[in-house]
């Protein structure tokens, strides 16, 4: 089977991947909640983490959908990346020293 035709049979095979692993990093602080004290999570750090997250991975697959040019699949899926990483960085710790991540 040739991938147009895979792609025409199921076209949200890869959106659920996407969405399963997301879900699977929100489960790691979750289960580690249990296990240590270190770990302590609010509903709103849940929240926040699951916004970045699946909003990341359907930011993800509109690309893959939408950009043809691998190269530039590459190029927009790397600056998603590192913007998720500079925002997600910037809540845990506050890298920047922006009101946004509450200091």
């Amino acid at each position: 089977m040739d991938k147009n035709q895979n792609e025409t049979t199921n076209p949200n095979a890869r959106l659920i991947i996407i969405l399963a692993v997301a879900t699977a990093l929100l489960l790691v602080p979750l289960v580690a909640m249990f296990f240590t004290n270190e770990v302590n999570w609010s509903s709103f750090d849940f929240v926040v983490a699951a916004i970045l997250l699946y909003g990341s991975g359907m930011t993800l697959e509109l690309i893959l959908r939408k950009v043809q040019s691998t190269k530039y699949r590459l190029i927009a899926a790397l600056i998603l990346f590192v913007v998720l990483f500079l925002v997600w960085a910037e809540l845990a710790v506050g890298i920047f020293g922006t009101p946004f991540a509450g200091n």
